[in-house]
């Protein structure tokens, strides 16, 4: 008999209640609401951060091939090919290296068309400015 009561006590206490479950959950959904959106605001900004390290890099390679070549280059697998860059990075918020928007030089008397590079994204800035502007 005093075996049956220490299976029957020793089986009911191996688990978690349902109400102790809920406890739990409830505490983790609480502390997810407290993170997640601090959690996405910090991998957009570290896009926008990557995004515009990608610009100043791939504008001073255009740079230093127009001093090199006096022309600008014709696409920017030019400054892959001349190893100015060694691979065309990718746009961190359009998640492609062929969104990348190529602004062409205004005088004809400058051969190439890559003279500025812009992000192809069409999204907003964390400050309200606009991708495509950068």
């Amino acid at each position: 008999m005093v075996m049956q009561s220490q299976a029957a006590e020793s089986r009911r206490v191996k688990g978690f209640t349902l109400i102790e479950v809920l406890v739990v959950l409830s505490i983790i959904a609480t502390l997810l609401t407290l993170v997640a959106p601090r959690y996405f605001e910090i991998v957009a900004r570290s896009k926008e951060t990557t995004l515009k390290h990608d610009l100043i890099g791939m504008r001073d390679a255009i740079d230093k091939y127009y001093s090199d070549t006096g022309n600008y280059p014709d696409a920017l697998d030019d400054l892959v090919a001349k190893k100015y860059l060694r691979a065309i990075p990718e746009d961190p918020i359009t998640g492609s290296d062929k969104t990348w928007v190529i602004t062409p030089p205004d005088s004809t008397e400058v051969s190439g068309s890559v003279y500025d590079i812009h992000s192809g994204s069409p999204a907003i800035a964390q400050d309200g400015s606009n991708y495509a502007d950068w």
